[in-house]
């Protein structure tokens, strides 16, 4: 039980005793107290003066009276106002240390018997997973590990875009200008061959609407009308006609991106336990459509469409089906999410998709409910911002987007150029050397992304994150690989953790409460969706031991028990950033 629990739990043991009313722990707010004033954490006392009829400042001494009395955990008070600060005795912290150092599976939550899944990823295969990808890659996975750690069962899914008119355009492009190049035969990854399809197709088109530009049309009509447009139509045509030549390329050239994307996936950590391809999707949904047409939640337009009416809602009609009877997004999205409601006995649903994607979200949502699935409000639309890089860094060739792969090569060599720079790295092996710089520049790279507010936009800049100072990834790391370094030196002299019976300074309160805290900010955390306040907290509690590293020489502490002592507590402090961290996806190193 963290210290804002157990001090809820007397806090209500006292409201019973003083005022003879039962009011439950879980209804009182207690929170750390703010710096500016005295205490460790703080009961608000206003929403208990209805009970107490008493004035604010009266109750809260009435309170602190009995806590101090009545629990040797207390050891002072005061009140200002409506608040009661309470100060915890240094007993009380040095067996929270002890809790904390005896438990194994310190900050996982116990099981809340429910089943989630996290889609993300979800990526077009007519080209390379780009930066967008990256944050979209973190943030699903670490959200994942999160909500795994507050004691769900997670299911990792994602939601390949295999088919349709922009994989065709690839297809034809390869088909008309590569001389049949495959990866082999130029020495690029799968996905970036095919991107570069991709690429050439929007070159020919914008070549070709320019000459019927020319003619009078106007830019819409000459796209359209573009042959090489109406040729990849064609191709789409014959891809849902099963025709086996297009059906073969289509295997072939998707072969090569999968293979790319398994690769950058590998780079970054990434994995899924279900994995969905929209060429066995995208049809799920149509039994849906004449659900609701049965339930006149749509209606069926002249030319055959099928529409919903969100107007009441707010929003606007949503084309649900064409009227030709082809499936649109949101068709496969009402389809696939109630096959794998159903199929997996799911609680919730996260999709974490950008933010440009919000609309169709609400819609999902709003439409589900109105075909009478009470599961529709546990969908939750993970919506986080575009992420960026300064002018003129890192593009790729398309010169439009920065490539996943570039970026995870970049960071690689920055961390090796910085580390270099240090000349700390002399005496340790090649192979380790190496090793080390993937792990800091990844480091780098997901703290940087990880630590913004998923739902804010964010500007990544590269040589900012490999900074061994400051709230950075790699601070974190060199400072876990200092506390390994004070312990290997310890265990050679002899030295072992243990807590023992001694007394804790404010420092070193100071370094437990935050310790205490993370139980609590996992919780946080898994609730917000928000990995941001897991990597801030990892932030906070290297910072508190780099200020206490600077201020108490350790290994020359002349008392054993206290040496112990401190030897045990940083020892959980590495402990606890090996779990923060690892669940945002990022390794530790023991040496730097």
């Amino acid at each position: 039980m963290g210290a804002e629990q157990f001090l809820a739990a007397k806090a209500s043991e006292a409201v019973a005793a003083l005022f003879g009313s039962q009011v439950p722990a879980t209804s009182l707010q207690v929170a750390p107290t703010r710096k500016e004033f005295e205490g460790d954490y703080t009961l608000v006392v206003f929403p208990l003066l209805r009970i107490s009829h008493l004035a604010p400042e009266a109750t809260g001494k009435a309170i602190g009276d009995w806590l101090v009395d009545a629990c040797p955990e207390v050891a002072s008070f005061n009140v200002v106002k409506g608040f009661l600060n309470i100060c915890l005795s240094g007993a009380y912290w040095r067996e929270a240390l002890q809790a904390i150092d005896g438990d194994g599976n310190y900050g996982t939550l116990p099981s809340t018997g429910k089943t989630i899944m996290v889609e993300f990823s979800s990526p077009n295969t007519n080209k390379p997973l780009h930066l967008g990808h990256i944050r979209n890659n973190l943030l699903g996975a670490s959200v994942s590990n999160i909500l795994q750690a507050g004691g769900n069962k997670v299911i990792k899914a994602t939601l390949v875009n295999d088919r349709g008119i922009h994989i065709c355009k690839s297809m034809l492009a390869w088909k008309q200008l590569f001389d049949g190049a495959t990866p082999a035969s130029t020495g690029k990854k799968g996905d970036h061959l095919v991107g570069d399809c991709y690429v050439a197709f929007s070159n020919l088109l914008k070549q070709q609407t320019a000459q019927l530009m020319e003619q009078g049309m106007s830019k819409d009509e000459a796209e359209k009308a573009a042959p090489c447009m109406k040729e990849a139509h064609d191709m789409l045509v014959k891809w849902e006609q099963g025709d086996s030549e297009v059906r073969a390329l289509w295997e072939m050239m998707n072969g090569w991106v999968f293979e790319g994307f398994d690769q950058t996936y590998r780079s970054l950590g990434i994995s899924f336990d279900k994995v969905d391809y929209e060429h066995d999707t995208y049809l799920l949904g149509k039994e849906l459509v004449q659900k609701g047409l049965d339930m006149g939640v749509f209606t069926k337009d002249p030319d055959g469409s099928v529409w919903c009416d969100l107007t009441a809602d707010g929003l606007d009609r949503k084309l649900v089906l064409r009227g030709d009877g082809t499936s649109v997004y949101i068709t496969q999205d009402l389809g696939t999410a109630e096959r794998r409601f159903a199929q997996y006995s799911l609680d919730s649903h996260v999709y974490v998709v950008g933010n440009e994607q919000d609309y169709h979200f609400q819609v999902l949502k709003l439409i589900l409910g109105k075909l009478g699935y009470d599961w529709a409000s546990q969908i939750y639309h993970l919506s986080y911002g575009m992420v960026e890089l300064p002018e003129g860094k890192m593009k790729s060739r398309e010169g439009t987007v920065v490539d996943a792969d570039d970026l995870i090569e970049d960071m690689y060599n920055e961390a090796k150029a910085t580390s270099e720079e240090s000349g700390k790295l002399a005496d340790m092996p090649e192979e380790e050397r190496e090793k080390l710089y993937h792990m800091i520049g990844l480091g780098a790279l997901k703290y940087f992304i990880l630590k913004v507010d998923p739902k804010k936009t964010m500007l990544f800049d590269p040589r900012e994150s490999i900074d061994f100072n400051g709230n950075t990834g790699p601070f974190i790391q060199y400072t876990h690989a200092r506390i390994c370094s004070i312990l290997r030196k310890a265990e050679a002299e002899g030295r072992s953790p243990e807590v023992g019976d001694v007394v804790l300074n404010p420092k070193e309160v100071r370094l437990v409460k935050l310790l205490s805290a993370y139980p609590s900010k996992v919780q946080e955390a898994a609730d917000n969706f928000s990995p941001a306040l897991l990597a801030n907290y990892s932030y906070e509690l290297a910072k508190e031991f780099n200020q206490y590293y600077h201020d108490t020489p350790i290994l020359r502490e002349p008392d054993a028990e206290l040496l112990s002592a401190r030897l045990s507590l940083i020892s959980n402090i590495a402990r606890v950033l090996r779990a923060a961290m690892g669940l945002l996806g990022i390794e530790l190193p023991y040496r730097m």
